[in-house]
């Protein structure tokens, strides 16, 4: 398929410098609040398929949202998968596009990009604990005698997915520089990154899971820095300024 000419937002940019930003167009883009959230801090983004331009650009952001499965199969037929891992600039991957970033989504089966070592897996807050032992319900007794309180195993009051304000933390690498530890985020989202080599961010829902993931020139949030207030605004800023 014949790639598409790119949209082009004028806006001034950051700070006066820069360089080109592209947003990678495909079919599970969460483009528009995007690119609300670049002209907020001042900046011009091209929304495009086009490689070359891609290529040529001073950083590119890959955002998503929708299922893993038609996603890449979208950037397979248009040959965006070979060209993403290929880039040289700095990369943001944003929702799914962090997680078609990691090398395998539970999400229908789904090969991915294999950029970060890290799986996509999916929530599972009802799942059963197992069974315990004569030991383990003794040891329960008498916690509950003693009033100790157990952690809930089933996290059955958990629901999936993930919608709303959640922290981060363990932070790593400039592209959280000036933000606090346990800065809060937005998340929407069903399936995690698991924690790893290339983990940056952690975030604790049902179990902990990487919220950001690096690697070279590539870069990664489970959250949406475009709805994340203030604290979204300086991480977009410092990956324009990688």
């Amino acid at each position: 398929m014949a790639e598409e000419k790119s949209t082009m937002h004028q806006v001034p940019p950051l700070g006066g410098g820069g360089g080109e930003v592209v947003i990678i167009k495909y079919n599970a883009g969460n483009i528009q609040s995007v690119l609300y959230a670049l002209e907020r801090i001042g900046m011009q983004a091209v929304v495009t398929d086009n490689h070359e331009e891609i290529k040529s650009a001073d950083k590119v952001i890959f955002p998503g949202v929708g299922e893993a499965s038609s996603a890449m199969r979208y950037l397979k037929e248009r040959g965006l998968d070979k060209l993403i891992k290929h880039l040289k600039q700095p990369v943001l991957g944003i929702c799914l596009g962090m997680q078609l970033m990691c090398k395998y989504s539970e999400e229908n089966n789904t090969d991915c990009l294999g950029i970060f070592n890290e799986e996509v897996k999916l929530f599972r807050p009802e799942k059963v604990a197992p069974k315990k032992t004569k030991k383990e319900q003794l040891i329960q007794q008498l916690n509950e005698i003693l009033v100790i309180e157990e952690a809930d195993e089933t996290n059955s009051n958990l629901k999936v997915p993930q919608i709303g304000w959640n922290n981060i933390y363990n932070l790593k690498t400039d592209l959280f520089k000036n933000v606090t530890e346990n800065s809060y985020c937005y998340f929407v989202h069903s399936y995690y990154a698991s924690l790893g080599e290339h983990t940056i961010a952690t975030t604790d829902y049902v179990q902990p899971f990487s919220s950001a993931l690096h690697k070279n020139n590539f870069y990664g949030v489970q959250f949406h820095p475009e709805k994340s207030a203030n604290v979204g605004e300086q991480i977009l800023r410092n990956f324009l300024e990688l």
